[in-house]
């Protein structure tokens, strides 16, 4: 077994668990999340803490065990303290506004692109060239910055695009004469 998976989840006292076969909901300060567990994979609370455990004995449900856990434990800490990203946008004339429900974004386009916010998330913009993303959900607040960076990703020349805080982009050399 993983040792991931051999690690048992701590719930902290403001997470509320609902079990409801291989369905576990938790609620929190932050909002409600479920996960639903692999039938290989068998699960157990005691007090505030659940332990993951392999149903049978292949390779597979061993494999599926850590999983299970790293997922459920991604759910207690974002109905806890939530998940946040941060973009940046690098170039001439790029910036971003925030109106409403809508993100605005001028990336250098012959029109600006208008991003709605899904719910769940909530989107900040702390100064024009900023993008902070956060909600509950650790695959949505991915999921949400993904799809803003694929609007112009980083160019590997200038540099120019929407990019990660922590990302460091890989610059080439121009073409010489």
């Amino acid at each position: 077994m993983s040792r991931i998976a051999k690690k048992p989840v701590d719930l902290p006292a403001a997470v509320n668990l609902t079990i409801e076969g291989q369905l576990i909901k938790a609620k929190g300060p932050k909002g409600e999340l479920s996960v639903t567990i692999h039938d290989d994979v068998s699960f157990e609370q005691t007090d505030n803490v659940v332990q993951f455990k392999p149903a049978n004995d292949n390779k597979g449900s061993m494999a599926m065990t850590g999983t299970m856990r790293s997922l459920f434990n991604n759910v207690v800490t974002g109905v806890t303290d939530g998940f946040q990203k941060k973009l940046n946008l690098v170039g001439v004339g790029y910036r971003t506004q925030l109106k409403g429900k809508v993100l605005n974004l001028s990336l250098g386009f012959s029109h600006p692109i208008d991003f709605p916010v899904p719910d769940g998330i909530t989107i900040e913009t702390p100064s024009q060239t900023e993008i902070v993303v956060s909600g509950c959900d650790k695959q949505q607040v991915g999921q949400v910055c993904a799809e803003i960076r694929a609007f112009r990703p980083p160019e590997p020349y200038k540099g120019k695009g929407v990019k990660y805080a922590d990302e460091q982009i890989i610059r080439k050399e121009a073409k010489k004469k």
